[in-house]
């Protein structure tokens, strides 16, 4: 599989399940919405891990560039998870109004992030990191969790 097709099915992955959580949500079904949640943050962590000990290391290392655009996806992945930490209190106590408004500043920011990942550095790295297929690796060819 590419390595750049497998980087943006990980995105869509991600983007599904927190469209997952909102809709459970809405639905009142909160087992589901913390399920889906569960499964949105190891998609979305799995994803930021693959990039800051793989890709990003030997995007620096192939370009030299150790204050580019990884160090801005570095930051904003940072921002993420802290925004994904601001849901964990309305999903425990149910509160929906809270829970969908955390989401959809979480969505916000992550449609953003890929936006400069998909069009800026994955199309850097591709042309720019000789063995991309072995730096993403075969053990992250499955992407589903």
């Amino acid at each position: 599989m590419d390595p750049i097709f497998l980087l943006l099915n990980q995105h869509h992955e991600a983007d599904d399940e927190l469209a997952a959580v909102e809709a459970a949500v809405r639905d009142g079904d909160w087992a589901e919405a913390e399920r889906r949640f569960a499964a949105f943050e190891r998609s979305l962590t799995g994803h930021f891990n693959l990039e800051e000990t793989r890709l990003f290391p030997a995007f620096e290392q192939a370009t030299g560039m150790r204050f580019g655009p990884t160090v801005v996806m570095r930051d904003e992945h940072a921002c993420i998870l802290e925004l994904l930490e601001n849901c964990r209190e309305p999903l425990r106590e149910h509160d929906a109004q809270v829970l969908l408004s955390e989401v959809d500043t979480l969505l916000v920011m992550i449609q953003q992030h890929n936006v400069k990942e998909e069009n800026v550095l994955y199309p850097m790295c591709r042309l720019r990191v000789a063995d991309l297929e072995r730096v993403v690796g075969e053990d992250n060819m499955v992407v589903s969790p």
